[in-house]
């Protein structure tokens, strides 16, 4: 590949920062050709169902609405309002999803096929140190993977919020959750360290593909798993727990008997409206009070905000960890020579 100078300005040495970043974007040219139009029709796609996808979308229900006052305004339909939907549905599902795609190829491309084909050992014997060179493997994809990340968290957040009334999801919903916060950058950068331990312990790129995308997989999904329990919940009692605030997540519901057990899971006197009916119900089932556990909606930046710092230290952690393993391995490789 030919590179033009400029007179009286010479290349940046292959040993110094910028001639490492160069060499790495040369190296990887074809997978930043591929995250960038990524990015871009991610962005242009969240940002048609932002405006005139969610007025076209809103221009059919009001059609069915006005047209089949019966089940118009139930189950709406429509040929914007379906474009609408499966748009939204797929730039969600793709943005929660790129943390796999990244450690996919930072595990096989960026380090195992490097150690497979050896490039990694021959970068380290000229000017650059194994430390310099992971060093440089993590910031330069670092830096696009925050740069695009952060710019498709936002136009999610404003898509997803201007078609909430039309769309069948809730804000605790782990696809939505994850793409509309801090936590898709977190889960993204921890996929890439993931990716990138992976490619070192194996030194293979396929070996190394599978196994990044199983443990960030494994990641992405203990988060949605353990979410609830990141914050503090609200627990109500009496009619409080018969009349939860709009679009709560609610996490259990229960009885407390006349003999004080608390039994939970329990939907006992669910039906009933004002407190007298309440207390006339829990009277002949022989039961004391209910009570409810929840997550309002303002609980989603705590929420978010506790699993993003969670999940940057785990990505902490396999950074620490590719360190130390390289380290190890280049001192035992120049101790044996």
């Amino acid at each position: 590949m030919t590179t033009l100078l400029t007179p009286g300005r010479p290349a940046p040495a292959p040993g110094t920062g910028l001639g490492l970043a160069r060499s790495i974007l040369r190296l990887h040219r074809a997978a930043l050709w591929c995250w960038l139009p990524l990015v871009t029709a991610l962005a242009a796609a969240m940002l048609w169902a932002y405006g005139p996808g969610v007025q076209a979308a809103t221009a059919d229900v009001r059609e069915q609405c006005r047209t089949n006052v019966d089940e118009g305004c139930y189950f709406p339909s429509g040929p914007w309002l379906s474009g609408y939907s499966t748009t939204v549905a797929l730039t969600t599902l793709v943005v929660s999803f790129l943390p796999l795609l990244i450690a996919a190829w930072a595990g096989a491309a960026l380090i195992g096929r490097e150690l497979e084909n050896g490039t990694a050992h021959l970068a380290w014997t000229q000017s650059v140190s194994p430390a310099r060179w992971l060093a440089a493997k993590l910031a330069v994809p670092a830096l696009f993977v925050t740069a695009g990340t952060a710019l498709l968290i936002p136009l999610h957040r404003l898509m997803w919020n201007s078609g909430a009334e039309l769309l069948w999801t809730e804000w605790f919903d782990a696809y939505d959750f994850r793409s509309n916060g801090t936590v898709a950058l977190a889960y993204a950068l921890c996929g890439l360290a993931v990716g990138v331990l992976a490619g070192l312990l194996l030194g293979r790129a396929l070996p190394a593909l599978g196994v990044a995308c199983a443990v960030t997989f494994a990641i992405t999904q203990s988060g949605d798993r353990y979410r609830p329990s990141m914050w503090p919940t609200v627990t109500v009692s009496g009619t409080e727990a018969l009349e939860l605030p709009d679009r709560a997540l609610q996490l259990d519901r229960g009885v407390i008997t006349d003999e004080g057990a608390r039994m939970g899971n329990n939907m006992a006197c669910a039906d009933t409206g004002s407190a007298a009916e309440l207390r006339s119900c829990l009277a002949h089932s022989g039961l004391d009070e209910i009570w409810a556990t929840y997550h309002p909606r303002s609980h989603f930046w705590p929420l978010q905000l506790v699993e993003t710092g969670i999940v940057l230290a785990v990505a902490a952690l396999a950074v620490t960890a590719a360190f130390v393993l390289l380290n190890r391995r280049t001192a035992a490789a120049g101790a044996a020579v």
